[in-house]
């Protein structure tokens, strides 16, 4: 017996046949492939399955492509929010140089600000304000800050020790108050902040605290440092710490120099402890 469309056991007519079954399939991306061979010669259910698929394979296409694009959006949208400062209170102070607002800002200056405010310092305080005048350099300069901040190799308390001895040079007020508590904080001495603020050798260092000491006491004041003080350090921080110590205190002085021009204020309330 012929099971094709035009058969008569098959309850259908040879008009009505096709139709059915072709918009049963169209209708369901999920038709079975023996289904369509069926109700249809080779030849027929071949050209059916050549329209089927595609409409089944540019569906999940879509889908796929509409997850992306909505994932993309919220991404896009959780990223622009977490780089979108808060510009409204900047926190700027300055003497010489006056506090800039955003308003005031040029797109130059906005985008160091917003690099600044996206980092792990959270704030404007300090250089920044003087850094805003040359916002290409300074935007260079504050990266190299959070670095010498944020991720030197060597352990935080010798990194401020590095940083108070710098401050201390120069008679920064501002830059030693903030650091002398970030070095107490650290585990610096009180015995060995004093010491250094009134110019004097600490005593009862540790061997770490001595070596980085001696290195950065020595570099500062005579612009060099001998062998025995250079290996000793080495030996303890090696040539990658040397090198951090380096570029903190280096970085340190750049902000003393920018904070003593401007006259930066010391917060309300605070005496200045450097004489």
């Amino acid at each position: 017996m012929q099971r094709g469309c035009g058969g008569t056991s098959a309850g259908y007519s040879g008009s009505t046949c096709p139709n059915i079954v072709a918009t049963a399939a169209l209708g369901r991306a999920t038709a079975r492939t023996s289904s369509v061979h069926l109700w249809f010669p080779s030849e027929v259910s071949g050209i059916l399955l050549q329209q089927i698929r595609p409409l089944r394979e540019d569906s999940m296409i879509r889908k796929i492509l509409l997850g992306c694009i909505g994932s993309t959006v919220l991404l896009a949208s959780i990223l622009l929010a977490a780089q979108t400062p808060n510009t409204s209170n900047l926190g700027l102070v300055g003497d010489r140089f006056k506090p800039l607002t955003w308003d005031q800002m040029t797109p130059e200056q906005k985008t160091m600000t917003t690099n600044v405010l996206n980092g792990p310092r959270n704030s404007l305080g300090g250089p920044f304000n003087v850094l805003l005048r040359s916002p290409e350099m300074g935007d260079l300069t504050q990266k190299l800050g959070e670095y010498a901040r944020f991720r030197p190799s060597v352990p935080p308390k010798i990194r401020e020790l590095a940083i108070i001895v710098a401050a201390r040079h120069w008679t920064a007020q501002f830059e030693w108050n903030a650091h002398r508590r970030a070095a107490a904080q650290a585990g610096l001495g009180e015995s060995i902040i004093q010491a250094i603020a009134n110019r004097k050798r600490p005593t009862g260092m540790q061997p770490d605290e001595e070596a980085a000491y001696n290195f950065a006491n020595e570099l500062m004041e005579t612009t060099q440092v001998s062998d025995a003080t250079f290996k000793a350090a080495v030996d303890r921080f090696g040539e990658k710490g040397v090198v951090d110590i380096i570029g903190v205190m280096g970085y340190y002085q750049i902000v003393s120099m920018l904070l003593n021009v401007d006259r930066y204020p010391l917060p309300a309330g605070v005496t200045p402890e450097l004489k």
